[in-house]
């Protein structure tokens, strides 16, 4: 592992318990990037706000019937960032490339931008990317950058050409992302499509795009919920998701396939701490379902 890229031995390790990095099924890194952040800042404090937010509620799982104590767990620390996002991309790229085929790395943004680092890292034109955010991330350029966390998902379609996109949560976009998402084939549900079905027919819809696919990342940027329930991210759009139709949508999304997951857009300074716990509570519920579709 190269250790000159990760900053090791976090203070903190996530959920509290280390399991040795070869036994470990599950692989933590913390991302502390948010350079090219357009209206709040602060997701770069979020990788150690969600691990102590991890240490202080409960690790069991009704959805799963398991304990995340019981998991095989590695905190590897937190990935040595630059200011230059080509080469934090690389970065974090280099280091999933380093995990064994076995472990299924859990990212802690961060802005979204990561999400680009982590697919060139393990995914690829056949693996299936699933982004549940508010946002579509489908412009071309925005600021003069031509990677950010608005344009990132637009650089990852165009640079590995993932055998699906699907968005969940959409409920902020300009035209030009539209018409993209259009041409290209992306699949997106908003929020308001998702009341009006309900989130059980919205799973049916995103299950049969992803019938025949063999892997899938999945991305949650915590901006997807509701203000009400997330206050503190970077780009707050109201509107969104309450938090236990999100839980219920992740529990049907991750099984097996799963190859990688992030959750990002944590700014902690802006509340008191709820919406690191928010993030917490859903990364055990995730990685306890994934335990359970893996059958360990």
């Amino acid at each position: 592992m190269s250790n000159h890229e990760l900053h090791v031995s976090p203070p903190l390790f996530f959920c509290g318990h280390q399991t040795p990095l070869k036994k470990a099924d599950y692989v933590v890194i913390g991302i502390p990037f948010d350079m090219t952040s357009t209206f709040r800042t602060g997701a770069r404090f979020a990788p150690s706000a969600i691990r102590e937010a991890s240490l202080n509620i409960e690790t069991f799982s009704f959805r799963s019937n398991l304990d995340m104590e019981d998991l095989k767990i590695h905190d590897l620390g937190d990935l040595h960032v630059s200011g230059n996002v080509e080469v934090t991309l690389r970065r974090l790229q280099n280091i999933l490339g380093e995990l064994s085929k076995s472990q299924i790395p859990i990212l802690i943004g961060g802005e979204h931008t990561i999400t680009l680092g982590a697919f060139r890292g393990i995914g690829g034109d056949d693996a299936t990317i699933i982004s549940l955010d508010a946002h579509l991330d489908l412009r071309d350029e925005y600021m003069d950058l031509a990677t950010s966390h608005t344009t990132f998902m637009r650089r990852l379609k165009e640079q590995i050409n993932p055998r699906e996109i699907i968005e969940i949560g959409t409920r902020a976009a300009c035209k030009e992302e539209l018409t993209y998402a259009e041409k290209s084939g992306i699949h997106f549900f908003t929020t308001k499509r998702i009341r009006e079905v309900g989130w059980l027919s919205t799973i049916r819809s995103v299950q049969k795009i992803i019938k025949d696919c063999k892997q899938i990342y999945l991305t949650i940027d915590m901006d997807v919920l509701d203000p009400a329930f997330a206050p503190a991210v970077q780009n707050p759009e109201p509107d969104g998701l309450r938090i236990e139709m999100l839980l219920e949508l992740i529990f049907n999304l991750c099984d097996d396939r799963l190859i990688g997951l992030d959750l990002v857009e944590v700014a902690p300074s802006f509340d008191n701490g709820v919406t690191a716990i928010q993030a917490a509570k859903i990364l055990f519920e995730a990685m306890c379902k994934i335990e359970s579709s893996r059958g360990n």
